[in-house]
């Protein structure tokens, strides 16, 4: 005969497992069930394009644009040159570009260069136009310290902190042109807009530089190989900074030899003239020799032809005299069989008298006969 108080216990212990087993088999599946909020890479899709016929920007929405960008840190897409020549960007077009982008580069060094950190410090909003200014921007912005003077003994003035108004500002800046005026748009849209020159969505500074080669170029990145073709730059994203350079000269032309590895692993003679690999020696362990020298990718260079031609033709004055036909293309105008155009004449200077129509007195200048 079994009693009363030991059944009783023996039926809530019975109901205690098997709820503990309805509950490890609930857990169970929910752990196989992949949830939504999972670590899986977050892909930001593009916003609707803006309305040609949105109305100007509200106020609102100016405050929540200079409170979303300003202070940000992205990454360039281009290279933008120091100083007060900056970037303008319309209508998915960066200006200056090609070879007059070079020159503002060579001149006076870039501030950002595709890939780098680029941080948003200021943000203004005019009225057909959106400005950036990139780390730092071009002119010094005094702090509101620096706006006040405060006089001590005998008229000295003393400073309120650091007397940065002498530094020299290294930033840039990005102007958005838009048509008549800046319009209603969100955050996202703008985004959008910036891509040619910044990336919002890059989580690091080689993903972003990644996303400005060639998908050749790419790849050979990502798998640590030099192509015949490539730029110094692409060269250390690829390989890094080489551990041993050599300056040689081959008859009239300067190159750089860049060495990676030692024995008795492979090691890699890169060769540079000007900032294009033109040839990669590699050296196996076995004793092996391998020498590429055929390009293997083409960058895309601004052609100087052109951008002389199109310098030549935005100077010329649209009504200036001409002696082609009518409807005459000037490649297909009349040349000399040599194909050189003659020197034109040039008028002989005057030759300076002697004062009064004499003979010139001692020191002074006489044309020879």
């Amino acid at each position: 005969m079994v009693c009363p108080r030991s059944a009783s216990l023996l039926l809530v212990s019975l109901l205690l497992s098997s709820t503990g087993l309805l509950f490890a088999q609930s857990a169970g599946q929910q752990a196989t069930q992949p949830t939504p909020n999972s670590q899986a890479p977050q892909v930001v899709a593009p916003a609707p394009p803006i309305d040609p016929h949105a109305p100007h920007m509200s106020r609102q929405t100016r405050l929540e644009i200079i409170r979303d960008f300003e202070t940000q840190i992205v990454y360039a897409r281009t290279s933008f040159p120091m100083g007060t020549k900056g970037l303008s960007l319309k209508s998915g077009s960066l200006t200056p570009s090609g070879q007059e982008l070079q020159q503002l580069l060579a001149l006076w060094g870039p501030a950002v260069r595709p890939g780098d950190p680029a941080h948003i410090s200021f943000v203004q909003i005019k009225d057909d136009r959106i400005h950036f200014d990139i780390n730092g921007g071009a002119v010094h912005r005094k702090k509101w310290y620096e706006h006040i003077q405060v006089s001590g003994a005998n008229d000295t003035p003393v400073p309120l902190g650091p007397n940065q108004s002498q530094q020299n500002p290294h930033g840039t800046y990005l102007d958005i042109y838009f048509d008549k005026y800046v319009p209603e748009m969100t955050a996202q849209q703008l985004r959008d807009v910036l891509v040619p020159a910044l990336d919002f969505n890059a989580k690091s500074k080689e993903q972003a530089y990644l996303d400005t080669v060639p998908p050749k170029v790419k790849e050979a990145i990502q798998e640590h190989r030099v192509l015949v073709g490539m730029n110094s730059e692409m060269v250390i994203h690829s390989k890094g900074k080489a551990p041993k350079k050599i300056r040689e000269k081959d008859g009239d032309t300067d190159f750089e030899e860049w060495i990676y590895g030692e024995p008795p692993q492979d090691v890699d003679f890169v060769r540079i003239i000007g900032d294009e690999v033109v040839r990669i020696e590699t050296m196996k362990v076995g004793g092996e020799k391998i020498v590429r020298t055929e390009k293997e990718v083409i960058l895309e260079k601004p052609d100087q032809n052109t951008e002389a031609k199109k310098e030549q033709q935005e100077d010329r004055p649209p009504n200036a005299p001409s002696l082609r036909r009518p409807g005459e293309d000037s490649e297909n105008a009349p040349k000399p069989s040599d194909g050189v155009n003659p020197t034109p004449p040039v008028m002989p200077q005057d030759i300076p008298q002697a004062p009064g129509g004499g003979n010139p007195g001692p020191g002074t200048w006489t044309a020879g006969r």
